[in-house]
């Protein structure tokens, strides 16, 4: 396989075009269907109805965001491994930027102060998946807490030799999504609990050095969105029509 078929493959300076090719071609159009999800936490439980939607097959790597940054230095190491140690506020400007880049209306207003996102969900732009959408995709028609053996899906304390992988070097699940679980943890759009956590995000499906209970398709946590953290990065979404 050649690095033009390889779909983690992006030269650091790729065109504007070759961005947005690579990044549709690696997005895997998702079912709609409803979803059940728990918070474990105050054993609270909730049924979301889900239209169909685009999802990106691996977490964004450093040549993607690098890319999409113009930058070829941007988090450095290796490109095709996630990026990680970017905030929520970061992936939510990403997303922007490449919608802007692919000529689609971005998702996401950002209030001055940086504190206040608004998201237009009938945009044709590139967002973070709902923790909804992330669940569903992560089981993918499944109901048990992994969609396969953990040790062949995912990256995680007992296999990762405490350190992050490439994407796409474990088994997907039935959709043909990889690293949902392990690796890394991924933002998602949704407050945590604005009760208890005010502003915090969610992210999901564990990382590298997580433990078994934490790599599960149900397992929620959260953190500030100007938070990074060195196991934490995100994948991206956007309307399945669009």
């Amino acid at each position: 396989m050649t690095s033009r078929d390889d779909p983690r493959q992006l030269e650091p300076r790729a065109t504007a075009r070759a961005v947005i090719e690579h990044v549709d071609e690696t997005m895997v159009s998702i079912p709609g269907g409803s979803i059940a999800l728990h918070d474990a936490r105050t054993d609270t439980r909730w049924t979301v109805a889900l239209e169909p939607f685009r999802l990106a097959c691996y977490p964004t790597t450093k040549g993607l965001y690098g890319s999409v940054l113009r930058d070829a230095t941007a988090h450095g190491g290796r490109q095709r491994e996630p990026v990680t140690d970017v905030a929520w506020q970061d992936a939510i400007r990403f997303c922007n930027r490449l919608s802007q880049m692919a000529d689609r209306t971005p998702c996401y207003t950002i209030a001055e102060d940086s504190d206040t996102v608004q998201c237009d969900w009938a945009a044709d732009g590139y967002r973070l998946p709902s923790e909804a959408e992330w669940e569903h995709a992560c089981r993918a028609g499944t109901t048990s807490a992994r969609y396969g053996e953990l040790d062949e899906i995912a990256w995680h304390a007992k296999n990762s030799g405490f350190r992050i992988h490439e994407v796409g070097t474990r088994e997907p699940n039935l959709w043909g999504l990889h690293d949902m679980l392990g690796n890394v943890w991924e933002w998602c759009w949704d407050v945590l609990d604005a009760n208890v956590y005010g502003e915090y995000r969610v992210f999901r499906g564990g990382g590298w050095a997580d433990r078994e209970w934490s790599c599960r398709a149900s397992c929620r946590r959260g953190s500030h969105p100007s938070f990074r953290i060195d196991d934490l990065g995100f994948r991206i979404a956007r309307r399945c029509s669009a």
